[in-house]
């Protein structure tokens, strides 16, 4: 069976040395040696100011959210994971949906200003797949407006523009752990933010407003544990070779299916991408249900990344988003993972072939 994903473990003795140094120490939570060194790590790594770890990457968007302020319209894409409006609505706040540029999948910078009213506070885009979509019209608009810019980045560990990573951009980026995730924690999240304020901020939102026995703000319980941050520890030394195989198996695919596949990839030359995503565009959704059928019945398991447009969630209906709405009945992802060997992969793309013959 070959799955859309596969979580990248590290060699057990290598988790288990880490894991052996918290059993001695005994602090297992709250703020240990293992996340906060992890953080700093981070920080290195990826080139950001600060690195703030919380337990998820839902729970980072709703504490981006609450420390920004927000509590009225959110200009947002209908394009992502549930987690994206999810986050917006359980803080109370209402989603403005903005339809997305095709080319891209991002939120459409072009259409924003037409949906600003007096009660927008924010704009929340996602890099969706992992790609940007506009960042300086979004800023200038963001400025023009004084509206607050959180960047959903679940999809965009290690990107960068320019030799600069996109978390730098907007107020606040959220990055997801996620074990599906390049780099990931099993489960966990990060804010990053290049305001010090800020981010005091939010590390104090993430435990219950408190610094020791004094409060200072409302706060929720958003830490993550010592043995979740061991993973990490044990992954960061693994992650060019983990990217680095995952840009060959991108590359195969893109050589391969180049003509049967609709999206456009020349837009990942501008990038220093991770290849975290190979999204496959069908003409129309009768054809994907056909195709996942086939590949389903040779043990092949794409994944509808991203059903249904958010703008169409059954417990929340938006304001309709045609772009968004016509891809997501006609997108799935293709398995991508470092372990997906050769053989699989040629199989993979055989089979795709062959379902178009």
């Amino acid at each position: 069976m070959i799955n859309v994903t596969k979580a990248f473990l590290p060699p057990k003795e290598e988790y288990i040395e880490i894991l052996s140094t918290i059993w001695d120490s005994g602090w297992i939570t709250n703020g240990g040696n293992q996340v906060s060194t992890l953080e700093t790590k981070l920080e290195e790594y990826l080139g950001v100011k600060n690195c703030i770890i919380v337990s998820n990457g839902t729970i980072a968007l709703q504490l981006a959210i609450k420390c920004l302020g927000i509590t009225k319209e959110v200009i947002t894409t209908p394009y992502s994971y549930v987690a994206t409006t999810n986050a917006i609505l359980w803080e109370n706040c209402k989603p403005v949906f903005v339809d997305i540029n095709p080319r891209n999948f991002s939120l459409n910078a072009d259409l924003i200003e037409k949906a600003i009213t007096q009660n927008t506070q924010a704009i929340l885009a996602t890099h969706c797949y992992g790609i940007p979509g506009n960042l300086e019209k979004i800023k200038l608009i963001a400025e023009k407006y004084n509206l607050k810019v959180i960047y959903d980045a679940a999809h965009a560990f290690d990107v960068k523009v320019g030799g600069d990573s996109v978390l730098n951009y907007g107020d606040l980026s959220t990055l997801s752990f996620h074990a599906t995730k390049i780099f990931h924690t099993v489960e966990g999240g990060a804010l990053i933010c290049n305001d010090d304020l800020l981010a005091e901020k939010v590390k104090l939102m993430r435990s219950f407003g408190h610094n020791g026995d004094d409060y200072y703000c409302l706060g929720i319980n958003g830490k993550n544990s010592e043995l979740h941050a061991a993973m990490g520890h044990a992954i960061l030394p693994h992650l060019s070779g983990i990217i680095s195989r995952r840009k060959e198996i991108y590359e195969n695919y893109c050589r391969n299916l180049r003509d049967l596949n609709k999206f456009d990839f020349t837009i990942i030359n501008d990038l220093d991408y991770n290849y975290s995503y190979y999204p496959f565009i069908a003409n129309s959704e009768n054809e994907l249900l056909l195709l996942i059928s086939y590949l389903n019945e040779k043990k092949i398991f794409p994944r509808r990344y991203f059903y249904p447009s958010l703008n169409r969630l059954p417990h929340h209906r938006g304001n309709t988003c045609p772009i968004s709405e016509n891809l997501s009945h006609r997108v799935i992802c293709l398995p991508l993972y470092f372990e997906l060997e050769n053989e699989q992969l040629e199989y993979i793309i055989e089979s795709i072939k062959n379902f178009y013959k």
